[in-house]
């Protein structure tokens, strides 16, 4: 599929309503308890097409690199202190344009398969992080104490599994089927980034 016709499918998708609300399963509304909180939090990375895209091609990259789990911790740790700043009232401008040319930014890395430090990758994944925790505290602020641990509980945990299977699956296929790798990066990174793009103009038009 050429790039023009991602862009394109990612652009539609990206335009279509969302029935979860504000990428959690409360209809907008605050969780109230902590059930509630621990859905909202696991639904939010994923229900959020930039936000899965990000995790996705943050794993699949890091999978290139030895030892390249510490950066999905870094991932976590960088989306954890987000919403913290978001939750303490910290102002953080343009974030939702930031996550969009973070998306962008790591389709690209995809597409080249290039084997970043992994002291730098860490870094740039934390800070990528803290836009896109940023974001999923918007759903959250306001919340009483119980459900608001069990937002972050959950959108950390499904953060890890979510990073955790791209990971493995690339290094699945690196072991079995080393031929496919590359062409399977340019796909992936291809989608990642037209995803990204599609978010960057909506948000930078609205």
């Amino acid at each position: 599929m050429r790039t023009t016709s991602i862009v394109a499918a990612a652009a539609a998708l990206v335009a279509l309503p969302c029935p979860a609300g504000a990428h959690h399963f409360m209809d907008g509304g605050l969780p109230q308890t902590f059930a509630q909180g621990l859905l909202s939090g696991l639904g939010h990375p994923v229900i959020g097409l930039d936000h899965a895209a990000f995790i996705v091609a943050a794993g699949f990259l890091l999978a290139l690199i030895s030892g390249g789990m510490w950066g999905v911790l870094a991932l976590i740790v960088g989306t954890l202190f987000g919403a913290a700043l978001h939750l303490t009232g910290f102002g953080l401008p343009g974030d939702e344009v930031g996550v969009a040319l973070s998306v962008v930014l790591i389709g690209g890395l995809v597409m080249a398969r290039r084997r970043i430090a992994l002291s730098w990758l860490s870094a740039g994944l934390g800070f990528a992080g803290t836009l896109h925790g940023y974001a999923y505290a918007e759903t959250i602020f306001g919340a009483e104490a119980a459900p608001l641990a069990a937002y972050l509980i959950g959108f950390s945990s499904v953060q890890l599994g979510v990073a955790a299977a791209a990971f493995l699956a690339h290094r699945r296929l690196i072991t079995a089927r080393e031929a496919w790798a590359k062409p399977v990066s340019s796909g992936l990174g291809a989608a990642v980034g037209a995803i990204g793009m599609a978010f960057l103009v909506v948000n930078v038009a609205s």
